[in-house]
């Protein structure tokens, strides 16, 4: 459950904004003026905030400038101020959205929805392996190598992706044919031979100097070891 920090000094429209949250599954807590805001967002630990800027005691863009000084949290402006110079300004200081007062709740939600699907993505680590030169992207399902993308089949994909996930682990032809195939292997099945030779073929028309798989006679293959 997500957890919403509103930062609005007016008690209706930050009880009415908590209300509607609650109703629609997060958490939210109230903060009624601009004072100790980096001691709530590290006791609280939000996923957004909606930040009015007329507060008391420390103005809404002093706030914000607060909260991007330490924090990389989604910041919805909700406020009258609704000429296009300040929302620009504000965007450019670091807000992440926009709502002018008086606002619909629907659109509200919409946008604290959109901002944590956007700040959820940024968050999420990019999947890649490395061997060398030879770069994997788990996210896009491509493998490069000095940023000219392989051509590869999906099996040849599997193949490359367990060897680089597994660096240290020799894989038995067994092992590796019904981690890809997902079937019995059969050993005079010559169908895993073909297509490690297609993958070292292609890997050795992009990097010609560098080897990727090494044959473990008798026994199977495994990334080379520089």
């Amino acid at each position: 459950m997500a957890r919403i920090l509103i930062i609005e000094d007016d008690l209706e429209i930050s009880g009415l904004l908590s209300e509607f949250l609650l109703e629609n599954g997060y958490q939210a807590s109230c903060l009624y003026n601009g004072l100790h805001v980096p001691e709530v967002l590290q006791e609280y630990r939000p996923d957004l905030v909606l930040l009015d800027l007329m507060l008391p005691y420390r103005s809404g863009d002093q706030v914000l400038t607060d909260i991007r000084a330490g924090w990389a949290v989604p910041v919805i402006i909700i406020s009258a101020k609704g000429t296009t110079r300040n929302k620009i300004d504000l965007l450019r200081s670091g807000a992440d959205d926009y709502v002018t007062k008086p606002f619909d709740l629907e659109e509200v939600l919409a946008r604290i929805e959109s901002n944590l699907r956007r700040a959820a993505l940024s968050a999420k680590p990019e999947r890649r392996l490395r061997c060398g030169e030879l770069l994997l992207d788990e996210d896009k399902n491509t493998a490069f190598i000095k940023d000219a993308e392989l051509s590869l089949t999906a099996k040849e994909y599997r193949i490359l992706e367990l060897l680089l996930q597994y660096p240290d682990k020799i894989f038995s032809k067994a092992n590796l044919f019904e981690s890809v195939w997902d079937c019995e292997y059969l050993s005079e099945d010559n169908t895993l031979n073909v297509h490690i030779s297609n993958l070292r073929n292609k890997l050795k028309a992009l990097s010609p100097d560098e080897e990727y798989i090494d044959t473990i006679w008798g026994i199977g293959y495994r990334l080379h070891r520089s």
